[in-house]
């Protein structure tokens, strides 16, 4: 069976802990790694009923958005819902997993599935991230291996591997160049080509790949495994390149453009919300900014995309001047922008394991907010 270390494996390659804000605490929030899974309750929030839920339901896994421990614990004394919450799991041996920032900031994310629920198409990353890439450039013999292929693809073919090369949708990205290398062989050197103590000129191809900086370990580690030479010469430079498909929010447009009380009735059929404060906009709305959560922070990047209207939740009283009637802010609550979050676990989970476990979405509810419509 998978255990709660596999599962933290493929959730953090979808969303990466190094995607997450520095306020953050993403990851395993408590639980043994080598535990086998009975199976993964999915949850926005985990709380004493979410735990004994899982427990009943035949599952030792919860795997939420919203972290239980997110600033440190000094005690255990049941003081607390978040005390309270941990104590359950321990009790119960239920691990907990939460995905938070760095599921809202991969493209495949928390904003990617309530673009969906919306009908949005042609979306991207409102608010791209820089400061996340690399470019590697190392230098390989321009020979073949003994089997015919060139030194130089047998080297690419492991940084694929490890993740480089991918720029958007394009994979297995390069440049390369020929050159000439030189070097001397010095003592207690096993030169693959030349001999120790006398110069040596090698036609040399010179590569280039990206590679997210959180795979760097692996594509260092997977370069020097497959480069013929026992020191290999290469260059690191991070990159201030916004990365496409790391970030906050998202952008797309509606398959028809809606007026804005159409619109409005819009979020309310599929998000299922009682009622969306707003701000007043005349005009038609075809571009749609939107961001799960508490995503004021984003107004500004809406209005620089060209939305009609931005989409978020726990937006203030003096936010909602921002516009300046430039686009029609929405406000349909933060639980309600996230609540399909455990579709994307359950897609990835299924994905991965298919059904070596149950996978099942919690029936708790966990929203605190209540509405009197």
């Amino acid at each position: 069976m998978p255990t709660i270390q596999d599962l933290s494996r493929l959730l953090e390659s979808a969303a990466p802990l190094a995607y997450q804000e520095s306020y953050d605490n993403a990851g395993l929030q408590c639980g043994l790694p080598e535990t086998e899974i009975t199976g993964v309750l999915l949850a926005l929030d985990c709380m004493p009923a979410v735990v004994a839920e899982a427990s009943r339901r035949g599952c030792n896994v919860v795997v939420c958005h919203h972290p239980v421990i997110f600033r440190p614990l000094k005690r255990l004394t049941g003081k607390g819902l978040v005390e309270q919450t941990i104590m359950a799991a321990l009790k119960a041996d239920v691990a907990i997993y939460a995905a938070h920032t760095n599921l809202d900031n991969v493209r495949p994310g928390v904003n990617a599935k309530l673009a969906e629920k919306l009908g949005l198409v042609n979306t991207r990353i409102l608010a791209p991230k820089s400061g996340t890439l690399a470019r590697l450039s190392t230098y390989v013999p321009d020979q073949p291996t003994n089997d015919g292929q060139q030194l130089a693809d047998k080297v690419l073919q492991a940084l694929y591997a490890a993740g480089a090369g991918q720029v958007g949708n394009y994979r297995e990205c390069s440049f390369q160049t020929l050159g000439l290398g030189t070097f001397t062989p010095g003592p207690g050197t096993h030169p693959t080509i030349g001999r120790k103590n006398q110069p040596t000129a090698v036609a040399e191809t010179r590569i280039e790949v990206l590679l997210p900086l959180h795979c760097q370990t692996a594509v260092l580690a997977a370069l020097r495994q497959a480069h013929p030479y026992e020191e290999v010469a290469y260059e690191l430079v991070k990159l201030e390149n916004q990365h496409q498909d790391v970030g906050a929010g998202m952008v797309g447009e509606l398959p028809e453009a809606l007026p804005p009380t159409a619109f409005r009735q819009l979020l309310k059929a599929e998000l299922g919300v009682p009622v969306v404060k707003y701000t007043a906009f005349e005009k038609t709305i075809k571009k749609v900014a939107l961001c799960g959560g508490a995503g004021s922070f984003l107004t500004g990047a809406a209005l620089a995309a060209g939305a009609d209207a931005y989409v978020t939740g726990d937006v203030k009283y003096h936010e909602f001047f921002a516009p300046e009637g430039r686009l029609m802010l929405c406000d349909v609550g933060h639980f309600e922008s996230e609540q399909f979050t455990g579709e994307v676990f359950r897609d990835l989970l299924l994905a991965q394991f298919g059904r070596t476990f149950a996978v099942l979405f919690a029936e708790t509810p966990t929203n605190p907010v209540q509405y009197d419509c």
